[in-house]
């Protein structure tokens, strides 16, 4: 982990862009590592990729993924204030999501927004346009709540 990522800063940096994650993500399965592995060997099932690559490289205190969704929220105030209770609400869900399915379900986020609970406000582009103002302002918003994530 070091040699690709000298410092925790680093990591979190790549990780907190969902474009440069892939990246990250892909680099690690090419170097066998796998985050069910970690997990378990950690005996932390609910705990973030992320923060299993921290804990075992930099020994950095090993989060839940509920912990960090709390967190996310505080620091994404900013992001949830601007929108109404509806986008409010779909932001909610998807941290709920993370929390319970990991980072990886904002990987396959239009086949998400076309299940429960998501579905109740439209197909996955009802929701962009109708809820967010098009799909370019809905993957900001998606891609500020994932960087929030990781701040």
């Amino acid at each position: 982990m070091r040699t690709l990522y000298p410092t925790r800063a680093a990591l979190q940096s790549a990780w907190a862009n969902p474009d440069t994650r892939a990246e990250v993500l892909r680099e690690l399965t090419e170097r066998g590592i796998s985050f069910e592995e970690l997990a378990a060997g950690a005996d932390r099932p609910d705990a973030d990729p992320f923060d299993l690559l921290c804990h075992l490289a930099w020994n950095a205190p090993l989060l839940t993924r509920r912990e960090r969704a709390e967190q996310a929220k505080k620091a994404a105030q900013d992001l949830f204030g601007q929108y109404g209770d509806t986008v409010r609400e779909i932001l909610t869900l998807l941290l709920d999501k993370y929390i319970e399915r990991g980072i990886v379900q904002f990987n396959a986020l239009s086949e998400l927004m076309k299940v429960q609970p998501f579905d109740r406000f439209g197909s996955p582009s009802e929701i962009a346009t109708r809820h967010f103002g098009g799909i370019k302002p809905f993957k900001e918003a998606v891609s500020r709540l994932q960087t929030a994530l990781y701040q």
